[in-house]
């Protein structure tokens, strides 16, 4: 007869999280790693492949046009977030003052910032999308931007979070596209 591991009994999710990724973040282990980590709901790591360069400049592109849109918030780059799913990590992410004073944390925030971005990797699938784009909305995002591997960014807003928008709500200037 095998025996199962127990898996831990949670009752306070986003705490069980930030403990779990906080103690992620200090393994030495991992800074050896190649690639995005991120963890389920039971706190279990999920690796995900190292991203290609044009990855890295699209997260910096979108970043650096919303700071020139929207100044008076703060740009985060593979900012990991507390959901009801796990940490997962937003590729870019602008946070309003007030919102970074509220989830704010040491090792990961415990809620979303206003704005998230997943930049297209090949090895994403769209179900895997539509479930950051669920998770990002329920635990506090505003809208979720997805960039599309040839640059068109999609903007999803809180109030219709399946149907692209034609526009962001919050950064109405913010281009349809990014430069490859």
């Amino acid at each position: 007869m095998s025996a199962l591991r127990e898996l831990p009994v949670i009752k306070d999710q986003t705490a069980f999280n930030l403990a779990r990724w906080e103690a992620l973040c200090a393994d030495p282990r991992w800074l050896e790693v190649e690639g995005k980590i991120e963890t389920d709901r039971f706190g279990q790591v999920i690796m995900n492949l190292p991203a290609e360069p044009g990855h890295g400049g699209k997260q910096f592109d979108v970043g650096t046009l919303i700071k020139g849109f929207l100044p008076a918030g703060k740009i985060i780059v593979e900012c990991p977030i507390s959901t009801r799913e796990g940490v997962k990590v937003a590729d870019t992410v602008w946070i309003s003052v007030r919102r970074l004073a509220q989830v704010g944390g040491r090792s990961a925030l415990s809620g979303a910032p206003e704005i998230c971005v997943e930049v297209v990797s090949p090895s994403n699938t769209r179900n895997e999308l539509a479930e950051k784009r669920r998770l990002y909305f329920a635990a506090g995002a505003k809208e979720v931007w997805i960039c599309e591997r040839g640059g068109k960014l999609r903007f999803f807003l809180k109030g219709d979070p399946t149907t692209p928008a034609m526009a962001s709500a919050l950064c109405p200037k913010m281009p349809g596209r990014i430069e490859a």
